[in-house]
């Protein structure tokens, strides 16, 4: 029997040190998600890089969406497709996990609103509470109803879609995760993310101006100092990802 086969929609620009020491982003994901017998593919959608609309969907059981420099709420003509094909995805009804960007973009299409965060970047390990009404309640995973996880955007969403479901929060986010219908679900933090990334992420930042460099010294200096559930994280992302709708 052949196993289940999924994508990554990778929105992201891989670094040279990323590359180098984790073979990429995609090389990130498929350390957290993927398991023996399944079939995984990338698509650099951010570059152009597209599964096609007429073969390429049916092949996959889920996909997943990635993190990116680009704002969710931009108008980049990768941005615009990337919406037209989440949306034919939904109709399909194809189980799509989202992150970061992923989470946002998703919100996007389906109807809600995205924009900049009004209190400013979130750069950290940070706790977040996960619903107990949710199908993947801490409950039904056996898992706390806190859960830390590392943190890198400015964006937020700042408007669900119709129908969907806050399913965790935090202090700085009200909408930490959410869920539309039983097969799409994005989340805001980055459960595929090592301490290590991060602290390279911020040196990014630095240099690119995005933050200044005693926010991001300060923030370097905090994050050291806490772990991320990365264990607890798999189980959800994994639990939606390959369980039936």
């Amino acid at each position: 029997m052949e196993g289940k086969r999924y994508a990554v929609l990778l929105c992201a620009e891989d670094s040279e040190y990323v590359r180098k020491k984790y073979g990429g982003y995609f090389g990130v994901f498929i350390r957290m998600l993927a398991e023996e017998g399944e079939t995984w593919d990338v698509y650099k959608v951010a570059s152009g890089d597209f599964p096609e609309e007429d073969g390429d969907l049916d092949l996959y059981d889920g996909f997943v969406i990635t993190g990116s420099c680009n704002d969710a709420h931009g108008n980049d003509a990768w941005i615009h497709r990337l919406i037209t094909l989440i949306q034919k995805l939904d109709s399909m009804k194809k189980k799509i996990l989202g992150i970061c960007f992923g989470h946002q973009i998703l919100c996007r299409a389906l109807g809600g609103k995205v924009n900049r965060s009004p209190t400013g970047w979130d750069i950290g390990v940070r706790s977040i509470t996960l619903s107990s009404s949710s199908p993947l309640s801490p409950t039904s995973l056996m898992l706390p109803s806190k859960l830390s996880i590392i943190q890198c955007h400015r964006d937020e969403v700042r408007e669900l879609p119709m129908k969907a479901e806050i399913i965790a929060w935090s202090e700085k986010t009200g909408i930490e995760m959410f869920r539309f219908g039983d097969h799409i679900m994005g989340i805001q933090g980055h459960p595929e993310y090592t301490i290590d990334i991060l602290l390279h992420l911020i040196d990014r930042l630095v240099q690119r101006d995005l933050i200044l460099e005693a926010f991001g010294v300060e923030a370097r200096a905090k994050v050291v100092l806490r772990e991320p559930d990365r264990e607890a994280w798999k189980k959800v992302c994994t639990s939606f990802l390959k369980s039936r709708s």
